[in-house]
C-alpha cells in the first residue's frame, strides 16, 4: 500500500489553444463533466470495428458481455483503437500532450438485459491520484434511451466523493451513489455507432435495464496524464498501461502486442461497468 486517500478533486481544464475541441467544448466539460458527441469511425470502418468486438465476445463465450476488461496491452486490435489519433487528439485537449491509456472494457447489454448499473463515481473505485482520468465511451451499437444508453448527472464531477448506499440484487454494483435523484436531472448519452463521448472520472453516471429488442454495446477507454499515479501496489497488478502519445513519466507502459486472439491470453482484470 502506498497511499490511502487519493485526491478526488476536479481540476478544470485550461487550454487556450485546443487542437480539436472548441473553447465551448472545454467550457462544457468543465461545467458539466462531459462532452459529446464526436464522430470517430465512419460507417464503413465501424462495420469492421463491430465485427472485431463481436468476435472477441464470441470467443470469450458467456463472459464476453462484461469480461473483456483491460486487454488494451494484450490484443493488437484494442491497442490500435486505444491509440487511434482521432480519439487521442480529443483526449489530449483535455489532459495535455502526454496521454496514457490504462484501462479498457467492452460493455454489452443484451436485448432484455434486466440489470441496471447504479449511479456511481468511477474514480472512487480506483486506486489513482489525482483524479484526472478521462473516459472515452465508443458506441459499438447505436445507444439511446430505448436500449439503455449511459446516463450522466451533469455537474456532479466537481463535488468530491459523494455518499454511497447499498444496491439490490438487480444491480451490477453492490454500492452506488446515495440520493442521486436529488443531484439533478439525468442526461442520456445518446450516440450513434462510431461516435464517442468523453467524461470526467468523478461524474455520477449509470444505466437502466435494457428493455428493448436491441443490444447496446460500447467500448470504454480510460486515459490519464503521467502526473496520475497508482496508490495501491496490489491494485497495480491489474493495470497494463499503453503510451498513446508523449512521455509516460513513471508509468510502466507496454508496446503494441503481436497477438490478437483473446483465447491465447487473459485479462489483468481491472473492471468498470457503465
Amino acid at each position: 500500500m502506498l497511499d490511502s486517500k487519493p485526491d478526488l478533486r476536479f481540476k478544470p481544464v485550461t487550454n487556450p489553444r485546443p487542437a480539436r475541441l472548441t473553447s465551448e467544448d472545454i467550457a462544457q466539460y468543465n461545467a458539466a463533466g462531459y462532452v459529446q458527441p464526436f464522430d470517430i469511425f465512419p460507417a464503413s470502418e465501424m462495420a469492421g470495428v463491430r465485427a472485431y468486438i463481436d468476435r472477441l465476445m464470441t470467443d470469450l463465450g458467456t463472459e464476453g458481455a462484461y469480461g473483456i476488461n483491460c486487454y488494451q496491452a494484450r490484443l493488437a486490435g484494442l491497442y490500435d483503437i486505444a491509440t487511434d489519433a482521432r480519439i487521442v487528439d480529443l483526449v489530449a485537449d483535455l489532459i495535455g500532450p502526454d496521454v496514457i491509456c490504462w484501462a479498457s472494457a467492452v460493455l454489452s447489454k443484451a436485448a432484455g438485459d434486466p440489470k441496471r448499473v447504479p449511479w456511481h463515481q468511477d474514480a472512487s473505485f480506483w486506486s489513482l491520484t489525482p483524479a484526472r482520468t478521462v473516459t472515452v465511451w465508443l458506441a459499438i451499437d447505436d445507444a439511446d434511451a430505448e436500449n439503455a444508453a449511459m446516463r450522466f448527472i451533469p455537474g456532479t464531477h466537481d463535488k468530491g466523493a459523494l455518499p454511497t448506499s447499498e444496491r439490490g440484487a438487480g444491480s451490477v454494483f453492490h454500492m452506488g451513489t446515495a440520493n442521486a435523484a436529488a443531484l439533478g436531472r439525468p442526461f442520456t448519452n445518446s450516440l450513434k455507432a462510431g461516435q464517442i463521448s468523453l467524461h470526467a472520472d468523478m461524474l455520477v453516471h449509470g444505466s437502466l435495464p435494457n428493455s428493448s429488442d436491441r443490444r447496446r454495446c460500447g467500448l470504454t477507454l480510460r486515459y490519464c496524464p503521467p502526473e496520475v499515479r497508482i496508490t495501491d501496489t496490489a491494485w497495480a497488478t491489474g493495470v497494463e498501461a499503453v503510451l498513446c502519445r508523449g512521455n509516460a513519466g513513471a508509468w510502466v507502459t507496454h508496446p503494441r502486442p503481436t497477438n490478437d486472439d483473446i483465447k491465447l491470453t487473459t485479462s489483468p482484470h481491472v473492471v468498470g461497468n457503465n
